[in-house]
């Protein structure tokens, strides 16, 4: 990996180590505003197509740091731009680190070489986030790794990394950049602008209803599955509002809140899918059904949790909610081993990570034992 010759400069023109050091910097600044800001449009747009709440998951990323104010049923507009900011933060760091920190070695590569870099730094700098610095040292919470896979943050950060060619031109003063870098990077540019329309065009149609047509293989396994679960979510974020009512471990408060939040943005999720696949209304699931679902509550048992003594509440709902999951579980492993609509499929894996995660929250699983718990739910079902 050759860096690009730079043009010849006279003694005169020619920059101190520390001038260089200094440029370096502010053009590690620049790029990490630019690809953070990239990656937050590329991670909102894109979000839904893949069976995320984006506006859950910025709530998800603001509890890192500002832990359970950022949490409620409905993600307030304070929460979503804190964990925006924070997301915005952390990835114009892991910018300064590639090219200030590490620029002796990266500041003057050549475009391609520096995105072959960045795809492997991505994946190093989101495991860190994932396996480390979130769920131990220095954040200490467990929330993040334990609700959203591995693979979220990897998509999150590549979307950042992408970007890092940039820097190529970044680096030069105004009209100084070689020809060769001037070129690609705009190309590199207007292609990235040209996947921001594209992912703009795809969230405003499927916003209204248009999202890219089914393509799974088996319709009826995918349509008793998207109207199973939004069934058995619906129960359980009816237990979830009364726990976020009645609990009476605060922490436990806003887990239920978290619960109703991820849910509800699902099951906006579902129906916007079912509508635009199929073109008509989503039947509800008869009572033979509810009575098969794996976790599903009777009337008597959610009676039961809801009119508990106060004393008692908060242990009868872990027990029944974390019952809940393990069959939200079940049937969220069955559809990713399914040959069902890939996006069904990948929403599934979330839905299995999360409600594992959160019954290990349930029972307050924290530091190493999260992350070990954490990368168990990514690989599979361990609840059932």
């Amino acid at each position: 990996m050759n860096a690009e010759p730079r043009p010849a400069l006279t003694s005169g023109a020619r920059r101190t180590t520390g001038e260089r050091r200094r440029s370096r910097w502010i053009a590690a600044a620049a790029l990490g505003l630019i690809s953070s800001t990239f990656s937050t449009i590329v991670s909102q747009l894109f979000a839904a197509r893949i069976g995320r709440d984006a506006a859950v998951d910025w709530m998800t990323v603001a509890a890192i740091p500002a832990r359970d104010w950022a949490i409620s049923s409905e993600p307030s507009w304070s929460a979503i731009l804190a964990g925006i900011a924070f997301h915005q933060w952390a990835d114009f760091s892991w910018a300064l680190v590639f090219f200030g920190v590490l620029g002796r070695w990266t500041a003057d590569l050549r475009p391609m070489t520096i995105l072959l870099l960045a795809l492997p730094w991505a994946a190093f700098s989101s495991g860190m986030e994932w396996f480390v610095l979130v769920p131990l040292f220095p954040f200490w919470q467990p929330l993040f790794t334990l609700q959203q896979p591995y693979w979220i943050g990897l998509l999150v950060h590549g979307s950042s990394a992408v970007m890092y060619p940039l820097f190529a031109r970044l680096r030069w003063r105004r009209g100084t950049a070689p020809d060769s870098d001037v070129r690609f990077t705009n190309i590199w540019i207007t292609g990235a602008l040209a996947l921001i329309a594209v992912l703009g065009a795809v969230a405003l149609f499927g916003g209204h209803g248009y999202e890219p047509p089914w393509m799974g293989r088996d319709r009826d396994q995918d349509q008793a599955y998207i109207r199973h679960m939004t069934t058995h979510h619906a129960q359980g974020i009816e237990l979830a509002r009364t726990a976020a009512e009645r609990a009476q471990d605060p922490h436990l408060r806003k887990l239920a809140m978290l619960m109703v939040a991820s849910q509800t943005g699902e099951n906006r999720i579902f129906e916007n899918w079912w509508l635009s696949w199929f073109d008509t209304e989503m039947p509800d699931c008869s009572t033979e059904e509810r009575a098969a679902m794996p976790g599903f509550l009777t009337p008597a048992e959610m009676r039961q949790v809801k009119t508990a003594p106060p004393d008692q509440f908060d242990m009868l709902f872990i027990e029944a909610m974390s019952r809940h999951h393990r069959g939200a579980v079940r049937m969220a492993d069955q559809m990713w081993h399914s040959r069902g609509d890939p996006r069904l499929r990948i929403m599934a894996h979330a839905i299995r990570h999360e409600q594992q995660g959160e019954i290990a929250l349930m029972h307050g699983t924290r530091g190493l034992a999260a992350v070990t718990t954490g990368v168990r739910n990514m690989l599979g079902d361990n609840v059932n």
